[in-house]
């Protein structure tokens, strides 16, 4: 498995896309754009893909390549043997939000095969969300959906690009398709308009450019290790930054697509329902307000199967990305393929089961690991650093293998911005955290307590600290193993 590749750029990129291109896209974008001004919000929203996205993506591209091994490893072999924990960091952030995923894919599948068997027409959609969130079908649908995941990463690299390269294409056309449906329904003009019409006067509001980093730290994956692995099978000669700048826009693209399907159906089904709609949560948008508005519209039976089934994909392409992720760590730790995924496998599907038993477990781990993910961003930004940001840029991304030449821009935004934006980030999340209370934000069993963030994180921590060493010996076991060294 060692010498896996992609057989191009086209199957690195649809894969890569897969990875970027989830739920977050479909249902979280078009409900923070709607709070947020629409126009006002796009204008930051692009800002921060330049600006954090694309640089941490081209730092996991690079890391990728150059290591050919998963967070760990090329923690290493870039930053240096001390630091094996932050890349563990990664892996450990990225696997616990594995868990609680592959409840949401679930919850996808259970709702695409309503949709397809007429059991949302007719019903309503909050009894049929109440009777199957944080109930045991719940847990069901979580094997299923982590059992399609495991069936397509079993099958390495090859498995994963044969899989995206009919889920992603499919993606795009079923969200062009609802788009396309959604701008021709009577009064959607109101939506395009709010959507893409800026007041610049919004733009002086901390808040929304806040909102608009946040989004894209979480829709478009990067920092979050999952770029570095697939990054590890591409071919020696791939160009970085053109790889990083196509998939940065492509995942914003379909998000911009979800939020014209998403907002011109609101806008002309029930525009009277606008403030109740974008504030109903991510849960509340997709699977209560949806199945409303589709219901309410003319052939809305069909589309809600479509929007169901893209969904379906986009959840199932991002649970792939994050099973494959923690499977590389266990292989370069020395485990076989096989064994590495049932390890996985079992963990996710066991340690995911309280969340989908439990909305408020759900929504806990949501919490703590979502605000982790910026973590791992500045954990990239700082391996980067020990590793010479320059260096970086001259040797590895400027290796003469590709079209685009990276400027010192790049140098800048990760040794300055990405940590500046990661720590404004962290300390904004943690200080109006949900459920916010004086008396008990440093309650760790508060679900959504800075306390409960703070204790979790520092457990888990400590453990990977005092285990550094042992992640050391272990990579470099399997590395002699297979005559490579692992550098000082």
């Amino acid at each position: 498995m060692a010498g896996e590749r992609f057989s191009n750029r086209w199957g690195l990129i649809l894969a890569t896309l897969g990875m970027a291109v989830g739920t977050g896209n479909i249902w979280r974008f078009p409900r923070v754009a709607a709070s947020n001004g629409g126009g006002s919000f796009l204008v930051a929203w692009v800002v921060f893909l330049l600006l954090w996205s694309v640089p941490l993506m081209i730092v996991e591209f690079s890391f990728g390549k150059r290591s050919r091994l998963g967070t760990v490893g090329a923690f290493v072999k870039l930053a240096g043997r001390r630091w094996a924990w932050m890349g563990a960091w990664v892996a450990v952030c990225a696997t616990a939000i594995m868990c609680y995923y592959s409840v949401v894919a679930g919850w996808c599948l259970r709702y695409l095969g309503l949709s397809l068997s007429g059991g949302l027409a007719g019903s309503d959609p909050q009894a049929a969300w109440d009777g199957f969130a944080a109930q045991p079908i719940a847990v069901f649908f979580h094997l299923l959906a982590m059992g399609l995941a495991t069936a397509v990463v079993f099958f390495g690299v090859r498995g994963i690009e044969k899989v995206a390269r009919v889920l992603i294409p499919t993606l795009f056309c079923l969200v062009i398709v609802l788009a396309i449906r959604a701008v021709t329904l009577p009064g959607a003009e109101a939506g395009l308009a709010f959507l893409f019409t800026p007041h610049w006067g919004d733009l002086a509001d901390p808040r929304l450019w806040l909102e608009a980093l946040t989004q894209n730290a979480w829709d478009t994956g990067a920092g979050w290790g999952l770029i570095l692995t697939y990054a590890i099978y591409m071919r020696v000669r791939e160009d970085v930054p053109l790889n990083a700048f196509l998939i940065g826009f492509g995942n914003n693209s379909m998000s911009l697509l979800a939020g014209i399907m998403v907002l011109c159906t609101v806008f002309a089904i029930n525009p009277a329902a606008q403030a109740e709609i974008v504030g109903a949560g991510n849960e509340g948008l997709t699977f209560i307000w949806m199945p409303q508005l589709f219901g309410a519209m003319p052939g809305g039976a069909f589309f809600m199967i479509l929007f169901f089934l893209a969904l379906s994909f986009a959840a199932l392409t991002s649970l792939i990305s994050m099973l494959e992720l923690a499977t590389r760590v266990l292989i370069d730790s020395g485990l076989p393929r096989r064994a590495a995924l049932g390890v996985v496998a079992g963990l996710g599907f066991g340690v995911g089961i309280p969340s989908a038993l439990s909305m408020s477990v759900f929504q806990n781990q949501d919490w703590v690991w979502g605000v982790g993910l910026i973590l791992s961003g500045l954990f990239f930004a700082i391996a980067a650093l020990l590793h010479g940001v320059e260096r970086l840029r001259k040797d590895t991304i400027n290796d003469g293998s590709g079209d685009l030449v990276l400027g010192r821009w790049w140098t800048v935004c990760i040794a300055l911005l990405v940590p500046v934006e990661a720590v404004v980030l962290m300390v904004w999340w943690l200080y109006q955290a949900r459920g916010w209370d004086p008396e008990t934000w440093l309650d760790p069993l508060q679900p959504f307590s800075v306390g409960t963030v703070l204790v979790q994180w520092a457990v888990v921590l400590a453990i990977l600290c005092l285990a550094n060493g042992w992640l050391v010996r272990r990579l470099a076991t399997d590395r002699e193993s297979r005559r490579t060294e692992v550098p000082s």
